[in-house]
């Protein structure tokens, strides 16, 4: 696995990146991941690391560049669950993200991985988590020559009654659509998950929407305490299927 640290210039700034893939056997077709609400650390680099074994380039990128380098990698899990600090801390800088300006970062994200030696030409894949459920939905309608696969695992702010609530710009969506979500999970409510399939019927996306039995927000995750193994393992396999289908082409 060979794997560093790069930078790209956004509208806004310096946006920092963590990049994996394979030794050898290159170039690769290149996936996004979007991380989730505590930001960069070494769990999420270890499961872009995962997506990297099986073949892909991937680029994990500091989503919270905009308020430094610190925001992007300070929260602690720990500290989040016990300190309430920490954790309305961690919601100011969740909520100065939108979904305008994610787009707007995926744009030099997209050029950096066609001039990526490493990376291969053609269709690119995303996966978000949590709060980026709402994002991978967004790039996908904004980039829609770009993605041909796009995750969201419990994904969250996907359909909204906001102006910019991504299912509605669904209908420009080219890619296969996997969405994933906790049987239990107070930030998508069961009226909302009975919707969720006839929304995207409606905007005529190719599109999958899948509930995953005795889970809660966040089972994916190793290092929570409501991982749930073998729920976790199904989302390599979903996950890893999906893209196999649509990027090696």
């Amino acid at each position: 696995m060979r794997e560093h640290e790069v930078e790209v210039q956004t509208p806004d700034g310096t946006m920092d990146m963590f990049v994996c893939h394979p030794d050898e056997g290159g170039p690769f077709p290149a996936v996004i991941m979007y991380m989730d609400a505590p930001g960069i650390r070494e769990e999420l680099r270890d499961m872009a690391r995962r997506i990297g074994t099986v073949g892909y380039y991937v680029l994990l990128p500091n989503m919270y560049y905009r308020t430094g380098r610190e925001g992007g990698y300070g929260f602690d899990l720990s500290q989040i669950r016990s300190n309430d600090d920490e954790r309305q801390k961690m919601f100011g800088v969740m909520n100065t993200l939108t979904n305008a300006r994610v787009v707007s970062d995926t744009k030099p994200m997209l050029d950096f991985i066609r001039s990526a030696p490493d990376a291969k030409d053609g269709p690119v894949g995303c996966v978000g988590y949590c709060m980026s459920g709402q994002f991978v939905v967004s790039v996908g309608a904004a980039y829609p020559d770009d993605f041909a696969a796009i995750a969201s695992y419990y994904g969250v702010g996907i359909v909204t009654d906001k102006d910019d609530s991504p299912h509605k710009t669904a209908d420009k969506i080219k890619a296969e659509l996997y969405l994933a979500f906790a049987s239990d999970d107070p930030y998508v409510p069961q009226d909302l998950l009975d919707k969720m399939p006839g929304i995207f019927t409606d905007a005529g996306t190719n599109h999958r929407v899948e509930v995953y039995p005795d889970t809660e927000h966040g089972f994916a995750f190793p290092q929570r305490p409501v991982y749930v193994k073998p729920a976790a393992e199904r989302h390599w396999e979903r996950m890893f299927s999906l893209f196999d289908r649509n990027l090696r082409v």
